[in-house]
């Protein structure tokens, strides 16, 4: 298809907190993906930098900070903000950039060192801020958001404690098989229950914690990678980054409340299920081999399933119980180990799963691999309405 980008490498810093400056990790992945891409630095046409905002001023000119640290050569820089979905929306930028023809070779890069806890509002007054409001005004931190999700979930479909604990157990064990993940250790039922309620319904090891890492991919032209021989590369397919319609009724991060529905029937489905579905550009979540979704939370991984497609509302706890979203099902999702083996290092974790996709369609995930993935997506959400999804084909 004429749409299709080629990825041409991968690369990670591994996630942990290491109290180093965000871009040494940033570095560190784009090394790794220029090797795993046989490029040289001189070769990238581009730069896509996934803005962190905490880290000081380097952070608020990522894409130039990446360029200067890997040596000036001239290169085009953006960079972008999108919160949680800004490397998927940096991946969005370097497709355009190659498709429309500004370069042929674009490299994305997302790094975060990431304070300690969970994340609290920048400094400042701002009344007008939504996410400043929640904090500030309801004290409702992430967790607070997570814990409504959960509650949600319980009293509309009957979800469980039981089934929350049953998706930790389920990424604990793939993390434990991830050398780039924090969190490398299996995990019970009986522990994830016992865990310190932080937001209730959901325990410290329903959440996913704040980390250090980076993510960066290589992409290039479908006749820049036949130049270079390569006639089955990865692909990226589509990229979606669609927005809530009106009324949105479902309460989102980091709206306080929803929209009133008295005058203006709701749109057929929620914004999360939109993300996915302006993915599908020829193929449908049936086709699937694998899905990496955006875990903030144990209940939030179960809502992914829905808003994928992959069963109707209310199925989700379903799909985990008989095993279709575990490794050996027909489904696998999170074979990384998730947000909660890896934890939120905000601008690489969009850029994180299509690192997975991309060794997962290539055969090359080691103990985490699954026979014959052909067909991968990366679903992710980011604060003030934007939603990304990424297909990965081979």
């Amino acid at each position: 298809m004429t749409d299709e980008v080629a990825v041409l490498g991968v690369g990670m810093h591994p996630w942990g907190k290491w109290g180093r400056g965000f871009v040494e990790y940033g570095v560190a992945a784009a090394l790794a993906a220029l090797a795993d891409a046989g490029l040289r630095w001189q070769d990238v046409g581009s730069v896509v930098g996934a803005d962190t905002v905490r880290g000081g001023y380097p952070g608020y000119v990522s894409g130039a900070t990446f360029a200067k640290a890997l040596g000036w050569q001239g290169a085009r820089v953006t960079s972008v903000y999108a919160a949680c979905a800004s490397g998927a929306q940096a991946v969005h930028t370097a497709r355009a950039q190659i498709l429309s023809g500004l370069a042929d070779v674009v490299l994305v890069v997302g790094d975060d060192a990431a304070p300690k806890g969970f994340f609290r509002p920048a400094g400042g007054d701002r009344p007008d801020d939504p996410d400043w409001l929640r904090f500030r005004v309801l004290g409702a931190t992430n967790p607070a958001y997570f814990g409504l999700y959960a509650r949600r979930r319980m009293a509309v479909h009957g979800d469980t404690l039981e089934d929350f604990a049953q998706v930790k157990v389920k990424n604990a064990a793939l993390g434990a098989l991830n050398p780039y993940a924090r969190y490398r250790r299996r995990t019970t039922a009986e522990e994830a229950a016992a865990s310190p309620v932080v937001a209730d319904p959901l325990r410290l090891l329903d959440i996913c914690a704040t980390s250090d890492g980076g993510a960066a991919v290589a992409l290039a032209g479908m006749d820049f990678a036949r130049r270079r021989g390569l006639t089955e590369p990865v692909r990226i397919r589509a990229v979606s980054t669609v927005t809530p319609r009106y009324p949105n009724t479902v309460l989102d991060l980091p709206d306080i409340a929803t929209d009133s529905a008295v005058a203006v029937d709701p749109p057929a489905g929620t914004f999360r299920g939109s993300i996915a579905r302006a993915a599908y550009e020829g193929i449908g979540p049936e086709e699937l081999s694998l899905a990496e979704v955006y875990d903030l939370s144990t209940a939030l991984e179960l809502q992914w399933y829905e808003d994928l497609g992959l069963f109707g509302a209310g199925g989700a706890a379903k799909l985990l119980r008989e095993g279709v979203t575990g490794p050996d099902g027909r489904t696998p999702v999170n074979l990384s180990g998730g947000l909660a083996s890896f934890g939120e290092a905000v601008p690489a974790q969009a850029i994180d799963p299509i690192c997975e996709l991309t060794w997962q369609l290539r055969g090359t995930a080691g103990d985490r691999q699954i026979a014959g993935a052909r067909v991968g997506i990366a679903a992710n959400q980011g604060l003030f309405g934007h939603g990304s999804a990424v297909i990965a084909v081979r």
